[in-house]
């Protein structure tokens, strides 16, 4: 089948093409995000292959319509930058990777609590520079805190799993309890008690109209004065403003983020040449209590491999008329 790869990198070719030995396919690789100004990147492919920061709005979805495509693979977990509805009206078929390696994006997420709170990241830097002092690197331990994770999935119950080893009290808020995470004693609580009562929040729900600027100043008034906040799922849970109102006021003492609300001219890009034009992100960046990653939690060789398999499987599914395993077949 013919397929065309969108916003790809090396090594989304280097994995694809090692698994479509398995599958014969006719894959080309470009480099730019769909959007409506590169759908003519098509040429006679009936299924296409995009990643988190591809634009499928409804005009997209009508043009892509328009040229034949028939399948869209999305090679992430995450389905909010595709509108579903419109996608159904036109009859395309929309399928995902939903859990391609949910441990890799939990060990980053406790990666950046302990950089955060031990500040690993500054102590690198001054000892390179022949700096050994200790002073401003203080943090405390984690064991007997208070951590609240907001969506116990897949990734949210593989984080609160190696908290409850380390010693903390977890604290859960899902509008469906996950059966593991009471069995390892965690209580689910309200929204608002959880923020209350947290030393540590962390964000693992997926993007939607009503977790959209879940943390705003409402949200931050309610937390705890010095809260750490960790967000490795999707930029736009944080509302960006107030979290830099919250930064100033010291209501945040630590803040770890793998995702950005308005990321998508920024990761996955090397821009270090380049005068950054988001004053927002570069004003993040001032604070020395802030951690940013560039969306690389899902990013192991693990992660990659069954990405790729797990999408050539859904696309060889496609091809042959098969029942879709991965399929969203109706709007969440």
């Amino acid at each position: 089948m013919n397929i065309v790869f969108f916003s790809t990198k090396p090594y989304d070719k280097k994995y694809f093409e090692a698994s479509n030995k398995n599958f014969n396919n006719n894959i080309r690789f470009v480099d730019p995000h769909l959007s409506l100004e590169t759908i003519d990147l098509i040429d006679d492919a009936p299924a296409i292959c995009v990643f988190v920061n591809d634009v499928l709005d409804k005009p997209v979805l009508s043009k892509l319509k328009d040229r034949g495509v028939q399948l869209i693979a999305l090679r992430c977990a995450g389905f909010n930058n595709i509108n579903l509805e419109a996608a159904h009206e036109l009859g395309l078929k929309v399928v995902r990777v939903p859990a391609y390696s949910p441990h890799a994006v939990a060990e980053h997420t406790v990666g950046l609590m302990l950089s955060l709170n031990r500040k690993i990241h500054r102590a690198y830097i001054r000892v390179r520079d022949g700096n050994f002092s200790l002073n401003g690197l203080l943090g405390f331990n984690f064991s007997g805190r208070t951590v609240g994770i907001i969506g116990t999935g897949k990734i949210g119950s593989i984080v609160a799993r190696m908290l409850v080893a380390f010693g903390m009290k977890v604290l859960a808020y899902d509008p469906y309890p996950n059966p593991e995470c009471e069995q390892l004693g965690i209580s689910y609580v309200g929204k608002d008690e959880l923020l209350e009562k947290s030393d540590v929040v962390t964000l693992h729900c997926p993007l939607t109209d009503e977790t959209h600027h879940l943390i705003d100043e409402s949200a931050l008034s309610i937390m705890k004065d010095n809260v750490m906040l960790i967000n490795t799922s999707r930029g736009a849970m944080l509302d960006t403003h107030a979290i830099i109102k919250g930064l100033k006021s010291k209501k945040i003492g630590y803040l770890g983020l793998d995702v950005y609300e308005q990321e998508d001219d920024l990761f996955f890009e090397d821009l270090s040449w380049e005068i950054i034009q988001d004053d927002v992100f570069e004003r993040l960046l001032t604070f020395p209590n802030v951690l940013v990653t560039a969306h690389q939690g899902f990013f192991t060789s693990d992660a990659l491999k069954n990405i790729a398999d797990t999408t050539l499987k859904s696309i060889g599914e496609f091809e042959h008329r098969q029942k879709l395993t991965n399929e969203l077949a109706s709007v969440n």
